[in-house]
């Protein structure tokens, strides 16, 4: 599937990956291949692997409080619902309305009775959040699965390729440094927390995990993912759909919150 190229796109991705961007941007024009999650559910959820091993990497407490910050469309709450214990609860967010709705009939229509009693769904501004000392140390585990760039979506849409400009991934990722510097507030001490995106640029992967470890250091660690598919970065592991049977992308990082 080929299409007009925004030089600008072109441009900012080949200064980050030289040579192999023509054989990468081939990969993202094609078309994602999900497969069935059906772990623990009453019927399967398509999704892409890479998503399974993003949620899957997030440590789950034996009871206490899990929240999925960004949580719509719901696939990965679905793989935490599945192996969460039940004494466990899980706090679905999502800001957007449409996009909450959605993540309902995902987990109304995937998860049974019990399971589903576990999972509670919110709207709440997951950045602004970290503002209000109350809510610190709420949580017992976080998977934080920020807003992006979506590269691949963004070179498959026309309308959407046609507006992209170089400002976006630096825009974006003050918002995702935003939310996970929150996620670190909320998080209690020995907690686990997945931070992960969907994108290709470093300012929007390693860039905000610098940033939480230089601002936190030395109440957190990094925590390296268990999976060894994709490639590995500074801080987590990067799965790219050129190399990983067109897996991704996802960005994957993990913490632990040191015990005080």
């Amino acid at each position: 599937m080929e299409m007009d190229k925004n030089l600008a796109f072109e441009a900012y991705y080949e200064n980050l990956f030289a040579s192999r961007w023509p054989q990468l941007r081939e990969s993202l024009l094609l078309p994602a291949a999900p497969s069935p999650f059906s772990e623990g559910l009453i019927k399967p959820y398509m999704m892409d692997a890479a998503s399974v091993l993003a949620a899957a990497s997030l440590r789950l407490p034996s009871d206490g409080i899990i929240l999925d910050a960004c949580a719509a469309p719901g696939g990965k709450s679905l793989v935490l619902a599945s192996v969460m214990g039940n004494e466990v609860q899980l706090l679905c967010n999502e800001l957007s309305g449409e996009r909450r709705r959605r993540l309902k009939n995902v987990l109304d229509e995937h998860l049974d009775n019990v399971k589903r009693q576990q999972v509670t769904v919110s709207g709440f501004d997951a950045a602004e959040m970290g503002g209000r000392k109350k809510e610190w140390s709420r949580f017992d585990a976080i998977l934080l699965d920020v807003p992006c760039s979506s590269e691949r979506h963004v070179i498959q849409s026309p309308k959407a390729l046609s507006e992209w400009k170089p400002a976006r991934p630096r825009f974006l990722s003050r918002r995702q440094w935003s939310l996970l510097s929150a996620a670190f507030l909320l998080l209690k001490s020995g907690g686990s927390l997945v931070y992960a995106t969907c994108a290709l640029s470093p300012i929007e992967n390693d860039g905000p995990v610098s940033r939480l470890l230089d601002k936190y250091s030395p109440d957190i660690e990094l925590d390296e993912p268990d999976f060894t598919l994709g490639e590995k970065t500074k801080y987590g592991r990067l799965i790219l759909p050129d190399e990983s049977n067109g897996m991704g992308p996802m960005y994957v990082a993990r913490f632990r919150k040191k015990e005080r």
